[in-house]
């Protein structure tokens, strides 16, 4: 009896990890960025609070402020690698082996085009971001040595990251589930390390450049068991021209996702303080970390679908969209209320209730996070189509348009956090109804009924967000209902995850959306075949 357990579990085991049919290795994919999310999230829970006490609350704002400001110069590399990625992707069943190398080939002159200018911008902002942030004098050399660094990892992280896309343009991602989980967890023992220390921001700094050498050579050794192609050839010059228009689109778009993702706190520590950022980003860590993570189960899904935008079939490549977004949308409900409802109670017992800014900036952020994910979802596809140019243009002017309205707002009307998330907010509506025109148009949806399909689950969702502010307004922050601890605020979330669950499943989806989710679900389960 126990060998036929044996044997069942064996199977079903080998049914649930196998990658026979495009939706397995999609969820397999998404399953692995899960993971590694999941790690990060762990990571971040154990040592945010280590940093904060270990670093003080200036020199923790003065980290992330680096981080957003280091991301500013990020697209001065040419992103070769996320061209490198999209290409194969869009490419992966037509170009031959020795085509891919040429891509390689390719995505590596890119970045020796690009390394000049990240090297200079890199210099600049190492010497003058003490006086942008008006450090104190005494702290001008540790912050200068610290962007130094950091510079530095950014360059070298251009050409580490070349086999970690290649993997996941070849829908292989998840060929390193959890050996790349481990680097997250190695990375947070030594971020600890360098805290206990007392290395400062520097030692930290050095952490990240080691983790991106290690993380470089760990995909060189997974592309060599799993996509033997995996190599450098020489490229044509024609090649290597249409890498360099492919890589100045994705320069221009990620410096517009770096000014839409970083902005909200480099405003913040310039025009307000360096602590008001410090309160901000704790505030900020649970919404971002946890919602972001279905954005990168999405991305996980991509390769598939660039694949079956390559072949044509949009029809097809609509439907997978579709059914994206319907389970973006589940999930990042859920989750934001929980967010609103708990993440006062977690501040308290994760880092002390003074860190957390309030419930309607809560509630904004939650917003700036689940907008973002939505847009990014459409913005993605537009990426596997190859086409670009509109994308960022209307990415151009949301971000103009957010930034003017947040520097009004914090400027002259004093709304500080509230200020920033409004401007964001507004601003982005341009990409919440420009992208799915696009996505419309490259798929044969008319916007018009992507609009009626999203009313009811709208609905659902402000009316979830709404009342889970209203009772931490009135009941949570009065002490009406107190978390003395952390088994007891794990027993609320599981409860309002699950009640949350079932109640956006049956009034935010169609039953058509509801049964696509299930049918999904027993495909990953190898219950069913796929369609």
């Amino acid at each position: 009896m126990s060998a036929l357990k044996t044997v069942f579990d064996i199977k079903l085991f080998s049914r649930l990890f196998s990658d026979k049919n495009l939706t397995k290795k999609a969820s397999l994919n998404a399953f692995a960025s899960a993971l590694d999310y999941g790690s990060r999230l762990i990571v971040g829970f154990l040592v945010q609070p280590i940093m904060v006490s270990g670093l003080g609350d200036y020199y923790y704002g003065v980290w992330q402020i680096l981080l957003r400001l280091i991301g500013y110069i990020t697209p001065a590399g040419g992103r070769p690698a996320q061209a490198l990625k999209m290409t194969l992707a869009n490419q992966q069943t037509a170009a031959t082996d020795d085509e891919k190398r040429r891509y390689v080939g390719s995505s590596l002159i890119v970045w020796a085009i690009f390394l000049p200018i990240m090297a200079i911008l890199g210099g600049l902002l190492t010497w003058f971001v003490p006086y942008w942030i008006k450090a104190p004098v005494q702290y001008y050399w540790t912050i200068r040595m610290t962007a130094a660094i950091m510079v530095v990892n950014l360059i070298l992280s251009n050409v580490a990251t070349v086999p970690s896309s290649a993997l996941e343009g070849e829908n292989l991602g998840y060929k390193r589930m959890g050996l790349s989980a481990s680097l997250v967890f190695l990375g947070g023992g030594l971020t600890w390390l360098a805290v206990w220390l007392k290395t400062g921001i520097i030692g930290i700094g050095v952490v990240t450049f080691l983790i991106t050498i290690i993380t470089g050579v760990f995909y060189l050794w997974v592309m060599r068991d799993y996509a033997p192609w995996f190599g450098v050839a020489k490229p044509s010059l024609t090649s290597v021209i249409k890498f360099i228009g492919l890589s100045w689109w994705f320069l221009a778009w990620n410096l517009i996702m770096n000014l839409m993702t970083a902005s909200d706190v480099v405003i913040l520590g310039i025009l307000l303080s360096v602590q008001t950022v410090t309160d901000y980003s704790l505030s900020k860590y649970v919404p971002e970390t946890l919602i972001s993570i279905v954005a990168i189960m999405a991305f996980g899904v991509a390769p598939g679908l660039g694949g079956i935008i390559g072949s044509g079939n949009y029809e097809k490549a609509s439907k997978v969209r579709g059914e994206i977004m319907a389970f973006t949308w589940l999930i990042v409900s859920v989750l934001g209320t929980m967010v609103l409802l708990w993440n006062r109670s977690f501040i308290n017992l994760w880092v002390g209730s003074k860190h957390f800014i309030g419930s309607i900036p809560d509630l904004l952020i939650v917003v700036v996070v689940m907008q973002f994910i939505l847009i990014r979802n459409d913005g993605n596809v537009i990426d596997l189509s190859l086409r670009l140019k509109q994308k960022v243009i209307m990415g151009a002017v949301s971000v103009a348009l957010s930034l003017g309205i947040a520097l009004v707002l914090i400027q002259w009307l004093n709304l500080g956090v509230i200020g920033i998330c409004f401007g964001l907010i507004i601003g982005r509506l341009i990409l919440s109804a420009g992208y799915p025109i696009l996505v419309g148009r490259l798929l044969g949806v008319s916007f018009l009924s992507q609009v009626k399909s999203s009313i009811r689950p709208a609905l659902v969702t402000a009316s979830f967000f709404l009342l889970a502010t209203y009772f931490d307004s009135f009941f949570i922050a009065k002490g009406m209902l107190a978390v003395r601890g952390w088994f007891t605020l794990a027993l609320y979330i599981g409860i309002t995850l699950l009640g949350a669950l079932v109640l956006a499943f049956y009034l935010g989806l169609s039953s058509g959306q509801r049964n696509n989710i299930i049918q999904r679900v027993r495909i990953v389960l190898s219950l069913t075949k796929d369609q």
